[in-house]
């Protein structure tokens, strides 16, 4: 058995296979250029480092549970023009976690509102953060057919505590008024603690309507949302009916007439509901 074969064997045995399927071209590329041990040694492991780095990236974008993937760099800035590629920079940053920050996206579908929410959080898991992604409806359903407040309880933790939560298609369906205390636990919990990211295609102004009329509770809700947080408004067609006939529907997420599009223009905008405070820093 030559050297490199033992070599590759132990390897295998320590389950070092990432250097085990380059350490024939490490050690041709180091005796090509006369590297000393010492090199060659430090290369070697650089490329278990990185190995073991994307092997934690994958592991964490498969416990996000992204229904896609999506980046900033597929987004199409030019068909939302509403928006400001150089604003949105601001939430694929580390800041958006170090502040606890909040994220709302509002528009009809089909205007990129999940996409860049998934933008957003596969950013966040490169940067190291742990992600969780699901559908208002999913979290509905996880909560109602839990048995017992101790079962809401582990339902809701994993959410607690990650970095970043996505919370998507809020208000698409109808929810059960049961799940307002649960939504108003996850969000005063994380308030302060972590980022919070949700799309909607429904106008602020209506949330109080999707758990039931609970009106005090989505503002409180909200309050919290908005203090360390932005809310962007997403208009145009749908970009899965381009070239097709235009369909011609009410426009249910458009902003209320006092509050501007506040992603046309990085400068404050008033408080969209009128006993809420406007945020700090905006």
């Amino acid at each position: 058995m030559s050297v490199l074969s033992a070599v590759e064997q132990k390897l295998t045995l320590l389950k070092l296979g990432r250097l085990r399927a380059v350490v024939a071209r490490a050690v041709a590329q180091a005796e090509a250029q006369q590297l000393g041990y010492g090199e060659f040694l430090d290369e070697l492991l650089a490329e278990e480092l990185l190995g073991r780095h994307e092997h934690q990236i994958r592991r964490k974008l498969q416990q996000a549970g992204f229904p896609y993937a999506a980046t900033l760099e597929q987004f199409d800035w030019q068909a939302r023009p509403e928006l400001k590629r150089a604003v949105m920079m601001r939430y694929f940053d580390s800041a958006l976690v170090e502040k606890a920050g909040g994220l709302i996206l509002i528009g009809p579908s089909g205007v990129g509102k999940t996409h860049l929410a998934i933008a957003v959080g596969t950013r966040m898991v490169q940067l190291g953060y742990s992600v969780r992604f699901l559908t208002a409806q999913q979290l509905a359903n996880q909560v109602l057919a839990a048995p017992s407040r101790a079962a809401v309880a582990e339902v809701l933790q994993p959410l607690l505590r990650c970095h970043v939560l996505i919370l998507d298609e809020f208000g698409y369906l109808s929810i059960d008024p049961q799940l307002g205390p649960a939504l108003y636990e996850l969000v005063s919990g994380r308030y302060g603690k972590g980022a919070t990211v949700i799309t909607s295609n429904k106008s602020l102004t209506t949330w109080g309507e999707v758990v039931g009329g609970d009106t005090a509770l989505m503002m409180a809700m909200l309050d919290r949302l908005l203090h360390h947080g932005e809310v962007f408004y997403l208009r145009g067609a749908s970009y899965r009916l381009r070239g097709k006939e235009p369909v011609v529907l009410s426009d249910t997420a458009r902003p209320p007439s006092n509050a501007p599009m506040r992603a046309a223009h990085d400068t404050p905008a008033p408080p969209l509901l009128g006993t809420i405070s406007a945020p700090e820093g905006r």
